[in-house]
């Protein structure tokens, strides 16, 4: 598997894009992974944009064929950031968390987020392109992004974006293989989960609030103790992370 090329390129609009391209032209394969020096029009979450300055980030897609069915769409998610999430912890003793659903926390600030993007052909879950974006090298931020850290501020060190591309790739390729219930995904998951049993807030059209996070589903949905002691669940997009 590992043999599969890795495709690298200076600049492009998203990675995941060039991906999709490659698939609507029948040239995927599973296991083809893209990776770029910079981003044009990187994509996040929910028409987010990332940005990137070239060379300080790790950004990469990768191709593969999910074995899992369609309704464990989620469970594959938090596998595949549970994954990534293993390889950075390797590399250095820092405090690692995934934010529901899939940014990559550390230290309490935020260093990356993965996009996931399906492909559906009828009842078949034909390929899923894995993005993600990682902020590796960057000394500082703007103010405007006073959450953002990078992996260079969080050590002090440097690390090779090319042997994280490969390190990355390697473990999400042998983890989607690897047999596991949708219950194991989702406890390894949620032992990574961020502010887990911790009250966080959150907003909505109802205003501000806050509600202790207690777990996440297999569906996605995140179980919060409100307040007044009530438990309520929500689905990404229902409710938007306040940052404190």
């Amino acid at each position: 598997m590992l043999e599969i090329p890795i495709i690298e390129l200076d600049s492009i609009d998203s990675t995941n894009n060039y991906a999709m391209h490659l698939i609507d032209a029948d040239k995927a394969q599973h296991g083809l992974t893209i990776m770029a020096q910079s981003q044009t029009g990187g994509k996040g979450q929910r028409g987010k944009t990332w940005i990137d300055a070239v060379g300080q980030s790790l950004l990469m897609s990768i191709i593969v064929a999910p074995q899992q069915p369609i309704k464990e769409q989620f469970t594959f998610n938090a596998s595949i950031a549970v994954a990534i999430v293993k390889v950075l912890q390797y590399l250095y003793g820092w405090e690692i968390k995934i934010k529901w659903p899939n940014d990559i926390i550390i230290n309490d600030k935020k260093a990356g987020g993965i996009l996931i993007e399906n492909v559906l052909r009828g009842s078949k879950w034909v390929y899923s392109v894995i993005g993600l974006g990682l902020n590796v090298k960057h000394e500082h931020f703007p103010d405007t992004l006073p959450h953002a850290t990078s992996l260079k501020i969080a050590s002090g060190k440097d690390f090779d974006i090319g042997e994280l591309c490969n390190g990355i790739r390697e473990n999400i390729l042998a983890e989607i293989t690897t047999q596991r219930t949708a219950e194991s995904r989702m406890s390894l998951y949620n032992a990574y989960l961020y502010k887990k049993d911790v009250k966080q807030r959150f907003s909505n059209n109802a205003g501000k609030w806050e509600a202790t996070i207690t777990r996440v589903h297999i569906d996605g949905s995140i179980e919060v103790q409100l307040e007044n002691g009530v438990i309520a669940f929500y689905y990404h997009g229902q409710v938007l992370w306040e940052w404190k």
